[in-house]
C-alpha cells in the first residue's frame, strides 16, 4: 500500500508541477486585456507554484525519514533526490538537519529554537535588532535565505569543520559531502537547463518566480508548529498541530498533524489524520493555544523570545 500511495503521490507532484509550468507560460504569453486583473492572475499563479514547491519540500521530508519507499532505501533516496532538484536541496543535507531537529527540537534555549535569542544584559537597541531579524526571517523570506546559505556552507567546508559548527553534522564524511555536492549541482543544472533551452522569460515563469514565492511561503510556514511552544528535554512534545484545511492539507500532505508526526515520526503522511495523537495535557495547555493555521501564522508577529542569560 505504501508503494502504491507514494508512487501516486510522486506522479501527482510531478504532473501538477508540469501543468503549472504550462499554465504560467500560457498566461504570460496571453495576458488579459485588463492590466490589473492580469497582474492579480500572475501573482496568484506564482503563489500557487510556490505552494507546489513547498509540496516538493514535504515529499522530500518523507524521503528524509525514509518513508517514501520503505522497501528500498535506494529507491527512496533516488526519488527523494529527484523531487528536491527544483529546490537545489540535497537529500543528504536535508536528512542530517531534519533528523537533528527531531532529536533536539527546543531541547534548551540554544538548541533548535529558531524563535529564541540568548544574550547577556540585552540593550534596547539589541532587542530592536533581534525583533528586526525575526521579522525579516519570517515575513520577508529570511529563513529560506538562512537555509540556503546553511546548505551551501556545509556543502563546501571540510567535514571536520561542519561537525564543529553544528552537532547536526556529527558523522558527516567526505563521501556524504561529495554526494551532496553532486546532488546540489544537479539541482543547479536543472535551473540552468530550463534557462538555456527555453529562455530567460520561461525560466522566470516556471522556476524563478515560483522559487521566490516558495522562499516567502517557507519562511512564513516553517516554524508555525513550534513557535512559542515549550522548551525542555521532552523534545517530541515541544510542538503543536493545526486543524485541517482542504487545500493546504492536500498540498502539505497532512503536515498540519505536526504533533502526531513528532511523537510518531514513522507514521506515513496519509495515516496522520486517522492516527492523530494528542499531546500530554501539560504540553497541550501551553502549546495548543490555537488550532487555526492562520492564527498560528499571525502569532509570529509577537516576535522572538529574548533570554537574558545574565539572570541565570
Amino acid at each position: 500500500m505504501n508503494t502504491k500511495r507514494n508512487t501516486k503521490l510522486v506522479v501527482e507532484t510531478i504532473v501538477v508541477f508540469i501543468g503549472l509550468c504550462f499554465w504560467a507560460t500560457y498566461i504570460h504569453r496571453h495576458p488579459l486585456q485588463n492590466d490589473a486583473l492580469t497582474k492579480v492572475l500572475f501573482v496568484f499563479t506564482a503563489l500557487v507554484q510556490g505552494f507546489w514547491f513547498y509540496r516538493f519540500y514535504i515529499v522530500g521530508h518523507e524521503a528524509s525519514h525514509r518513508k517514501l519507499f520503505i522497501a528500498s532505501k535506494t529507491a527512496n533516496d533516488i526519488v527523494g533526490s529527484i523531487i528536491l532538484l527544483p529546490l537545489m536541496t540535497p537529500i543528504t543535507v536535508y536528512r542530517k538537519i531534519h533528523l537533528f531537529h527531531h532529536g533536539f527540537n527546543r531541547k534548551d534555549n540554544h538548541t533548535s529554537a529558531l524563535d529564541t535569542f540568548t544574550t547577556k544584559n540585552p540593550s534596547f537597541l539589541k532587542k530592536i535588532y533581534y525583533y528586526a531579524l525575526w521579522y525579516i526571517s519570517v515575513f520577508l523570506g529570511g529563513l529560506f535565505i538562512h537555509s540556503l546559505v546553511s546548505v551551501i556552507l556545509f556543502l563546501f567546508i571540510p567535514p571536520r569543520w561542519a561537525r564543529k559548527i553544528s552537532p547536526a553534522f556529527e558523522g558527516w564524511t567526505l563521501k556524504d559531502q561529495f554526494q551532496s555536492i553532486l546532488l546540489f549541482s544537479l539541482g543547479v543544472g536543472l535551473h540552468l537547463a530550463v534557462y538555456f533551452f527555453f529562455g530567460w522569460e520561461v525560466y522566470l515563469w516556471t522556476m524563478g518566480y515560483p522559487m521566490i514565492a516558495f522562499a516567502w511561503i517557507l519562511s512564513l510556514f516553517v516554524y508555525i508548529f513550534h513557535y512559542d511552544t515549550t522548551v525542555g528535554e521532552q523534545v517530541r512534545f515541544n510542538v503543536r498541530s493545526v486543524n485541517r484545511l482542504p487545500f493546504f492539507s492536500w498540498v502539505l500532505m497532512n503536515f498540519n498533524e505536526h504533533a502526531t508526526h513528532h511523537q510518531h515520526p514513522n507514521i506515513p503522511w496519509y495515516e496522520l489524520p486517522e492516527k492523530r495523537t494528542a499531546l500530554p495535557k501539560d504540553f497541550a495547555d501551553k502549546n495548543q493555544n490555537t488550532w487555526s493555521l492562520f492564527s498560528a501564522i499571525f502569532q509570529q508577529i509577537k516576535g522572538p523570545r529574548i533570554i537574558d542569560e545574565s539572570k541565570d
